[in-house]
């Protein structure tokens, strides 16, 4: 990594608390050391932040938009220093990793579009004019997870900052490093110092002094629903708006008058993609019964032939698990008298865990119902469309999920029913930067992404002007 003032910043940091080992999650080596922020930090980010904020406010919406428009820019001239990056610290398949980067710059540029559309209304009332303002809420902060680190942190940040916020950005622990390599590239592209801020640290510290500071307006996190819920009760205490990406367990729901082989053909990836460390993997394959023998047949060589290894492999399609502890969790449900499909995984070093598909599971067995976060998923059979919609409700968790059929009266009816917020026909599409993206249920608190998002990050004014002339 180059030599910049953000690093320095980092060198500088003033608690050290928790120096965090980024591993290669392939190899388990030691790819970098990084001190944590502390609550001191915490605070001296956050004075440096609203000043900034200030000033970049001040700019007239177009000078912001050009900015982030030249970010989008730097982003792309860093497109593979980024996504060797990320292979090293996530262990990420290197076609995801470019995609990833790319992501970011896609972000960008989206958002830099909406600055100068960031519009208020005129509402007709008596005696005057009234006008809606769209204010910007001040310093945000985003606490980004290690699954997809620079795509989420991205959902954030290019909004707020196009709104006029300041941002601080906490990275999770074991993925810091492409975070840091933004707020870099964020000053060489022109933006004010201090606007993009990333501290690295542990959730219960840094994390938490984020939370809890009166001067972060609002909180963006994306993670588990156990550190959601606090994150929402902490963020209470001050009436601190928050957004949460939270859980899935999402549905695969594949209907016998499907067109079955694409349908086999597409399952694979829509569960195994990032080594099925994504809140949308459809790991709850259901199957009309009278198609489940033949869904089956296609499933097996489409899970066996997935190649999985070294992440830098432009021909692997699965790389490793986030870390040693991700590896124990997802042996945890899965046992050896298991009945299904397993691929093959490597040996050695790194946290490898092979393509796996469980049948003969009962609908409510803990592995069908809680989020794994690995290449697991099962395979339940159903009845009817009536059944369908039970078994894809019957869980906590509401974020995404797949509807498989060539009756579009059907498509619409379970979409309907589905208990999810954001569902696909015939396709394993999720998230989209031009469409809202969240979830219901556990999954989660408010909408990110699409034509809305700027508007998420700023307070609403009202200003009534009376037309009316003085008595006489």
């Amino acid at each position: 990594m180059s030599q910049s003032r953000s690093q320095s910043h980092l060198r500088a940091l003033a608690s050290d608390e928790h120096e965090l080992r980024v591993l290669n999650p392939a190899t388990e080596e030691v790819v970098a050391t990084v001190p944590g922020a502390g609550v001191a930090d915490v605070d001296a980010a956050v004075v440096r932040g609203a000043k900034a904020q200030v000033r970049w406010a001040a700019l007239s919406p177009g000078e912001r938009a050009r900015l982030l428009r030249r970010f989008a820019v730097v982003v792309d001239e860093h497109l593979e220093e980024l996504a060797q990056l990320e292979v090293r610290e996530a262990g990420h398949v290197v076609g995801n990793a470019r995609w990833e980067a790319g992501n970011v710059r896609d972000l960008l540029d989206y958002a830099a579009g909406g600055v100068e559309r960031l519009t208020g209304r005129q509402i007709p009332v008596p005696g005057g004019l009234d006008i809606t303002i769209l204010e910007p809420l001040g310093v945000v902060g985003i606490i980004a997870p290690w699954n997809f680190p620079m795509p989420i942190a991205a959902w954030g940040t290019a909004p707020a900052l196009a709104a006029g916020n300041a941002v601080i950005l906490k990275p999770a622990e074991t993925t810091p490093l492409t975070a840091l390599r933004l707020a870099e590239l964020a000053l060489a592209a022109g933006l004010p110092e201090h606007l993009f801020q990333v501290l690295p640290g542990a959730g219960p510290v840094t994390g938490n002094a984020l939370v809890e500071h009166p001067g972060v307006a609002k909180i963006v996190f994306t993670g588990s629903t156990t550190v959601g819920k606090q994150v929402l009760a902490k963020g209470s205490a001050l009436l601190k708006r928050v957004t949460l990406e939270l859980g899935g367990k999402s549905p695969n729901i594949v209907f016998a008058d499907a067109d079955i082989e694409a349908a086999a053909a597409a399952t694979p990836m829509s569960f195994l993609d990032n080594s099925g460390q994504d809140c949308c993997a459809r790991t709850r394959i259901l199957v009309q019964r009278s198609a489940y023998d033949r869904f089956l047949e296609l499933l097996a060589p489409a899970i066996e032939s997935v190649v999985v290894g070294d992440p830098a492999d432009e021909k692997t399609a699965m790389g490793p698990l986030i870390s040693r502890s991700q590896l124990e969790r997802v042996r945890s449900y899965v046992t050896d008298e298991l009945g299904g499909i397993r691929g093959t995984a490597p040996e050695g070093p790194g946290f490898w865990f092979p393509p796996t598909v469980l049948t003969g599971i009962e609908s409510h067995a803990r592995v069908a119902v809680e989020e794994v976060f690995g290449p697991v998923a099962v395979v339940l059979p159903f009845e009817d469309e009536a059944d369908a919609i039970r078994l894809a409700n019957a869980t906590e968790y509401g974020l995404s999920g797949s509807i498989w059929t060539r009756d579009v009266g059907r498509a619409l009816r379970v979409s309907s029913a589905v208990r999810a917020g954001n569902l696909s026909v015939n396709s394993h599409s999720s998230v989209r930067y031009w469409t809202p993206f969240g979830g219901f249920k556990q999954s989660g608190i408010g909408r990110e992404l699409g034509p809305d998002a700027l508007a998420a990050f700023t307070e609403t004014k009202n200003v009534f002007i009376s037309t009316e002339g003085p008595a006489q």
